[in-house]
């Protein structure tokens, strides 16, 4: 096995070709570096140096082996540094799963900065619903879970990270985008409504048609769809209105307008982040610290365009 202190002695050699300015370099003595050089000849098998009173010359050996321990140097340098980057969580892979709705509002933008500033972290985003994302918190295939339930767990951290309100989105020529100010559910009446499907989004689901149920307000349901941007594209053909997160209000669609809707306190849409308490991933802090930090960003945004309407 070579050893690195004599190949470090071995290039600086090389690079000087003297002995004595060799030594000054790696401040040390020069019978020393004569025996790293020695030893490092005898464990090769070859001469990599001839040496006479006056000068110093590189065998063919020897000027073969002065570029390969220079590039040997080097990689060790660059594991050192790497295994260094690891540990402070600057360098490795995060994988990032979520449901689809994260990508509205905070993730792009928590994921963009943390590329920008950490580039050798590597992440993977896995769109997956609530239940598979459990399933790969468990089997150690993700490191962050993004979901709409909260989770309670031994062996799991679940935190909230932001929580919002429904908006109405209806086609533009419906006779309630007219309307100004705040809406009222009692507006919803009897309206052609596209709900979240129970099998894929149950939370919307329950929170949605419980509401309703105890205002007394009977909208008429025409489709169950299991993802929001599906209920946008059917809202835009003018098939009906629908309620979703705040967020997604940031999706264009042509033919789509959102309107404020007065509802009680406690509906609201939540996302939770959930992570293992065991994970030694270093990189996988440093991700969940930009989620947080993009998150408080969403947050204070929202409070301030919601600011003029209080």
């Amino acid at each position: 096995m070579l050893d690195l202190k004599q190949i470090q002695c071995f290039v600086s050699v090389a690079t000087e070709l003297n002995f004595s300015a060799a030594a000054r370099q790696l401040n040390m003595t020069q019978p020393p570096l004569s025996r790293h050089i020695q030893l490092l000849e005898h464990q090769l098998g070859v001469r990599l140096f001839e040496r006479s009173t006056r000068t110093v010359k590189l065998t063919a050996a020897g000027r073969l082996f002065y570029a390969e321990a220079q590039s040997l140097l080097e990689k060790a340098h660059s594991a050192m540094l790497n295994v260094q980057r690891v540990v402070m969580g600057a360098m490795g892979n995060v994988t990032v799963s979520f449901v689809s709705t994260a990508t509205y509002d905070f993730l792009p933008s928590a994921i963009a900065q943390c590329s920008h500033l950490c580039p050798d972290i590597n992440i993977t985003l896995k769109e997956m619903n609530t239940a598979k994302q459990l399933e790969a918190l468990r089997l150690h295939q993700t490191d962050l879970a993004i979901v709409r339930e909260p989770f309670i767990h031994p062996d799991c951290n679940c935190e909230t990270l932001l929580q919002e309100t429904f908006t109405l989105a209806l086609p533009a020529q419906h006779p309630l985008a007219q309307k100004a100010g705040k809406l009222s559910p009692q507006a919803l009446e009897n309206q052609p409504f596209i709900m979240y499907a129970f099998s894929a989004w149950q939370p919307f689901y329950e929170t949605l048609t419980g509401m309703f149920r105890s205002l007394e307000v009977r909208p008429r349901y025409v489709q169950y769809i299991g993802s929001t941007l599906t209920i946008l594209s059917l809202v835009n053909a003018g098939l009906g209105l629908a309620l979703v997160p705040e967020s997604a209000a940031g999706i264009h669609f042509r033919n789509v307008v959102f309107r404020r809707v007065t509802l009680p306190a406690d509906i609201r849409s939540s996302l939770y982040l959930i992570y293992r308490r065991d994970n030694d991933n270093t990189a996988f802090e440093t991700v969940l610290k930009h989620i947080r930090e993009a998150v408080k960003n969403a947050n204070q945004n929202r409070e301030e365009n919601e600011a003029p309407a209080r």
